[in-house]
């Protein structure tokens, strides 16, 4: 475990919003910014995400308990998120998902007929995503350790679910430019600690997973790391922020609530595979340019 400085002002000046266990919670007492601390180190950071993190005992606070279980959910939800891209870019072009996990966006995409590229460092994720879906071109590291020739661009980058993970997402977002057409976009989601959700459920918040989200942006937050990084802002919206689940998904993360809530709910197991769509509105999904 580590201290670490407030990602935008680069200093140890924090007011503590919570503790639990090991970890806080915290606001950057200069620039309002939301984050954890002590975090734990690179190491761990990156070994989690492999075989333990797709299949948890204890995914309230840590991964999914079945992700790859979850497939035509995923790809239902990113079918309809597809539909931003169609708002932004003109289709069929490239598109580069960072930590794309299994693929499933990308199999949406290449369905779509664009030219895919995945950047994953699970090393299991990106095994199914080449043996089970086909999508060929799977590289397995993130953005800072893989190479790409210099002729390289995309008309399409995008981080679903990936930002708040990340350790120097500034630096990412560089790179991300960096890869990116001159009249590209950039499409991110992520977590919204500013929404009425969040601030109703205070720590119980489903976002708060202190050992991977080590980052809680908001709208203001956002834009500024996306400034700082080069790109203005073309929309920053909770709509398609939301995700088809499961009714056993469902039950799982109302349990991080109050565990009485989760024995009360546990009988919607049972129905099938009945799923429906969920948006709390505390999410966000931010398209970006280059500036």
């Amino acid at each position: 475990m580590r201290e670490v400085p407030c990602l935008f002002c680069d200093v140890h000046d924090e007011t503590v919003r919570f503790t639990d266990g090991p970890f806080r919670v915290v606001a950057c007492a200069r620039c309002g910014h939301v984050y954890v601390n002590p975090r734990l180190s690179p190491e761990r950071l990156h070994e989690m995400y492999q075989e333990e993190y797709w299949a948890s005992d204890r995914a309230k606070e840590f991964g999914y308990t079945e992700y790859l279980a979850e497939a035509p959910l995923y790809l239902r939800t990113y079918a309809m998120r597809s539909s931003v891209i169609d708002k932004y870019a003109k289709p069929p072009g490239s598109v580069l998902d960072v930590g794309c996990a299994a693929g499933f966006f990308l199999k949406v995409m290449a369905d779509k007929g664009w030219h895919t590229t995945g950047i994953e460092i699970s090393k299991p994720m990106v095994a199914y995503a080449t043996e089970q879906l086909g999508l060929g071109d799977m590289r397995r590291g993130d953005l800072l350790s893989i190479d790409f020739a210099s002729d390289v661009s995309f008309d399409v980058v995008t981080m679903w679910d990936v930002i708040e993970h990340l350790e120097r997402p500034d630096l990412h977002l560089a790179r991300a430019r960096e890869l990116l057409s001159d009249d590209g976009v950039l499409v991110l989601e992520t977590q919204d600690v500013s929404s009425r959700w969040a601030g109703m459920l205070g720590k119980n918040w489903q976002h708060y997973k202190h050992e991977e989200h080590l980052h809680h942006f908001q709208p203001d937050s956002m834009s500024r790391l996306l400034e700082n990084a080069g790109f203005k802002v073309l929309e920053n919206t909770p709509r398609r922020g939301g995700k088809y689940v499961s009714l056993g998904f469902i039950v799982e993360r109302v349990g991080k609530i109050h565990p009485a809530l989760s024995v009360l709910a546990s009988p919607l197991k049972l129905i099938g595979n009945t799923n429906l769509y969920v948006n709390l509105r505390d999410e966000m999904v931010v398209v970006a340019a280059k500036a």
